[in-house]
C-alpha cells in the first residue's frame, strides 16, 4: 500500500476525532471540581428523598405514639402543653398540623437566643415526649450539607457552581460517548465486561454516563432555582416578568389584617393572648423583630419549606394599635379545615399584634398546593394563593420540585432518584479510577491538547451562553480558560 494510500485511509479517522481532546480537556476539568461535590449531593439528596421512612426510625419515642380510641386533645391544649415545657421567654412561631394517628404533635418554638426548638406532645395524653433542634435534628443537618456544605453563603455559592459546571460535565460526556466510525449502538448503549483494564472502565464510565446523562440534568435544572445566589435572580426576573407567580402575591394588594374597632378607655387595660401568650406592644419580650419588619415575604417565617412561587410573597400585616384577643389555634385549624386543607401542613403562628397566621401545604402533588393568610383576630382569609393561580414558570418549578425530592409519584420516586443520585455517584468513583491509571507522575494529567483543534464554533457559543446565563459559572470559566493558557499553557501538545 502506497503512502499516499495510506494518507487518505489515516484522514478520515482523523476527521472523525478532531477536537475530541479539546472535548475531553473540558471533560477533564468540569469532573475535576464537580466530582467531590456530585460525591456529596448523592449521598445527602438520596437520604433527604427517604426522610419520611428515616426521620420515625431516629426519632421513634419523639415522633411515633400508639394510637387510642379516646379523642386527641384540642390543639390549644397540647400547644399549652408543649409551651409549659419550654421557657418562659420561648415564642410559638410554627404548628405542625399532622393529624395522623400514629404521630405526636409538633410544635417550633423560637428560643430567646434565636434558636428553634420543635416539641413532642402525645396528642392523647398530653404528655411531652421531648424536643428536638430544628437546625440540628438529623434531616435538617443533611439538607443543609446538601444545599450549602455547612459552609454558610460560601457553601452555598460552591454548590452552585457545581450544578452549573455539571452541565458542561454532561454536554462533554456526551460528546465523547457519542457513536463514532464502526461503534454500534450496543457498543456504546451496554457496557462490554470482555474488556480489561482501563479500557473496562472506561467503558463503564461512557455507558452508565450516557443513560444518566438525562436523570442528572433533571436535577441540576430543578434544584438551581432553589440555589442561593442565581436561583433568587431567577426568581426576581420570573416576579418582574410576572409568568412565575399569582397576581398579587409578589405586592401590590393591600392585604392587612383587619383590627377590630375598641372603645378607647379599654384599648390599655385589655390582656390579649395569642394562642395563650401574652402580646404587648412592641417592647413586650415576646414580640418577634422579624415579624415587624417592613417587607416580609414568606421565605422569612419559621416554616420547614414553602412552594417556590410564593417565597416572595409579602406577609400581610396590620397596624399595632393596642392590645387584641386573637383567635385560639383550635378555631384556625378549623377554619383551614372548612377551606379543604386537613391535614400535611405548617401553620406560621402570628407572634406580634401586626401578625397573621399564615398556612404553607407543599403536599407531593404540586396541583394542591396552597398558602393562606388568616387574620388573627377574625378569621378572614386575607389571601389564598393556589397551583391554578400560578404562571407557566412557577408550575414547571413546583412539578420539578417534587421529582427532584422524589415525591410526585410515591416510593417508585425515592427509588429513581436514587437509583440516579447514587449512580452518578458510581460515575465519580469510575472517572477518579481512570485518571488514577492513566496519569502521569508529578503532573495533573489533563489530556493534552490537540496541535490543530478544529473552531467548535457551536461549543463556544454554548459555553458563553452558559457564562452568560449563569454569570457565576460564567466568571469560573473564564479563570479556567486562563489558567489552562497560562498555568497549564506548557503542557505537552498532541501531535499533528
Amino acid at each position: 500500500m502506497s503512502t499516499t494510500t495510506v494518507q487518505r485511509t489515516a484522514a478520515p479517522a482523523s476527521s472523525a476525532n478532531a477536537g475530541y481532546r479539546t472535548l475531553w480537556r473540558w471533560h477533564f476539568y468540569a469532573a475535576l471540581f464537580v466530582m467531590p461535590f456530585l460525591v456529596i449531593l448523592a449521598i445527602t439528596g438520596t437520604l433527604y428523598c427517604f426522610q419520611p421512612q428515616i426521620e420515625p426510625l431516629l426519632y421513634p419515642h419523639r415522633l411515633i405514639v400508639e394510637p387510642q380510641a379516646t379523642p386527641m386533645l384540642t390543639r390549644d391544649t397540647l400547644l399549652a402543653k408543649a409551651r409549659a415545657a419550654m421557657p418562659a421567654d420561648a415564642a410559638a412561631v410554627t404548628a405542625v398540623i399532622a393529624q395522623v394517628p400514629d404521630r405526636s404533635a409538633e410544635f417550633i418554638f423560637r428560643l430567646a437566643d434565636g434558636d428553634k426548638q420543635s416539641v413532642y406532645v402525645n396528642p392523647y395524653s398530653g404528655k411531652v415526649l421531648g424536643t428536638l433542634s430544628v437546625e440540628h435534628r438529623f434531616m435538617q443537618v443533611d439538607r443543609m450539607l446538601h444545599r450549602k456544605l455547612l459552609l454558610g453563603k460560601p457553601g452555598e455559592l460552591l454548590m452552585e457552581l457545581a450544578a452549573c459546571w455539571t452541565l458542561v460535565m454532561i454536554g462533554t460526556g456526551v460528546a465523547l460517548w457519542w457513536p463514532r466510525e464502526k461503534t454500534t449502538a450496543r457498543d456504546a448503549l451496554v457496557p462490554r465486561f470482555a474488556l480489561k483494564g482501563r479500557a473496562l472502565w472506561k467503558n463503564l464510565h461512557a455507558v452508565m454516563g450516557i443513560w444518566l446523562a438525562l436523570g442528572a440534568l433533571a436535577f441540576v435544572l430543578t434544584g438551581l432555582p432553589w440555589s442561593g445566589s442565581w436561583g433568587k435572580q431567577f426568581k426576581a426576573l420570573a416576579t418582574s416578568a410576572n409568568p412565575g407567580a399569582p397576581a398579587g402575591s409578589w405586592g401590590g394588594l393591600p392585604l392587612r389584617s383587619t383590627l377590630p374597632r375598641m372603645h378607647a378607655d379599654n384599648v390599655g387595660d385589655t390582656q390579649a393572648s395569642t394562642q395563650g401568650q401574652p402580646i404587648h406592644h412592641r417592647d413586650s419580650a415576646h414580640e418577634s423583630k422579624m415579624e415587624s419588619m417592613p417587607g416580609m415575604v414568606m421565605d422569612d417565617l419559621p416554616l420547614p419549606i414553602t412552594p417556590w412561587a410564593v417565597g416572595n410573597a409579602p406577609v400581610p400585616a396590620s397596624a399595632d394599635t393596642g392590645v387584641l384577643q386573637a383567635l385560639p389555634l383550635g378555631r384556625v385549624v378549623a377554619r383551614v379545615a372548612s377551606l379543604g386543607v386537613t391535614r400535611g401542613y405548617n401553620l406560621a403562628l402570628p407572634t406580634s399584634l401586626s401578625g397573621v397566621y399564615t398556612v404553607s401545604y407543599f403536599p407531593d402533588d404540586p396541583k394542591q398546593e396552597r398558602t393562606l393568610y388568616i387574620d388573627q383576630y377574625s378569621g378572614a382569609v386575607l389571601k389564598d394563593i393556589r397551583y391554578g393561580d400560578y404562571g407557566a414558570v412557577s408550575k414547571a418549578v413546583s412539578y420539578g420540585t417534587s421529582l427532584h425530592m422524589g415525591r410526585y409519584f410515591g416510593v417508585a420516586n425515592q427509588i429513581l432518584c436514587a437509583a440516579i443520585s447514587l449512580g452518578l455517584a458510581g460515575m465519580a468513583a469510575t472517572g477518579c479510577v481512570m485518571w488514577w491509571k492513566r496519569r502521569p507522575q508529578r503532573s495533573l494529567g489533563a489530556p493534552a491538547r490537540e496541535r490543530s483543534a478544529p473552531p467548535m464554533r457551536g461549543w463556544k457559543s454554548g459555553l458563553v451562553l452558559l457564562g452568560i446565563v449563569f454569570p457565576l459559572m460564567g466568571a469560573t470559566l473564564l479563570a479556567v480558560w486562563l489558567a489552562d493558557r497560562t498555568i497549564f499553557g506548557r503542557a505537552s501538545r498532541q501531535a499533528a
